[in-house]
């Protein structure tokens, strides 16, 4: 069964159907205010896990999807904004490829980071988007008028959430949201590119 978003007993015509599963109309509308989008990086971008080999390598998987769907965001003029409370080479090779515009590492207080990133690029409450999976993530939500959390995430984050997405981090929720603001601005069967 989809998860309807925020109002569960709202009337069928006063919800939109995604790709993915039934919104309220409210929420699509807001959605199409968005100008940045936050994403926290292990739990969401990845599946959580982090693998340590002999020689303190670090080893990450990375959904190819989520790569497409947010270089599609920027095509269409939605900023990407990373906030991490790690700080990875890993990370940061991996942006970089995607061009996300604003790679925040190394902090754990997200609330502050947000705030600061805010303060840069003058984004307004109403515009900005955050997608979280652990309490960390609260403080961004703390600050953005869509606050989303991934389909396995961490049951006090999704009680906060405005909206949760039916994939799991590392598991396609990056372009689950991406998907979700290109279709907000009717920009999703125009963006064409290479999945990477």
């Amino acid at each position: 069964m989809p998860n309807i978003h925020p109002d569960i007993n709202s009337d069928v015509k006063s919800n939109t159907q995604t790709l993915y599963q039934t919104v309220s109309n409210d929420f699509f509308e807001q959605c199409k205010q968005v100008k940045l989008v936050v994403f926290d990086v292990d739990g969401v971008f990845s599946d959580g896990q982090i693998y340590l080999g002999n020689n303190n390598e670090e080893f990450k998987a990375f959904n190819t999807k989520d790569g497409y769907g947010v270089k599609a965001l920027a095509k269409c003029g939605i900023s990407v904004g990373i906030i991490t409370g790690r700080k990875s080479a890993i990370v940061e090779q991996r942006m970089r490829s995607l061009n996300v515009h604003y790679l925040l590492q190394g902090r754990e207080d997200k609330y502050a980071a947000l705030t600061e990133l805010m303060q840069l690029s003058d984004y307004q409450s109403h515009q900005v988007a955050s997608v979280g999976d652990d309490m960390p993530d609260l403080g961004m939500f703390t600050l953005s008028a869509i606050k989303i959390a991934v389909q396995d995430a961490h049951p006090l984050v999704k009680k906060q959430a405005n909206h949760i997405t039916t994939l799991g981090g590392g598991k396609g929720a990056v372009r689950e949201v991406c998907d979700l603001f290109l279709q907000a601005n009717n920009l999703l069967s125009t963006i064409h590119g290479a999945s990477i």
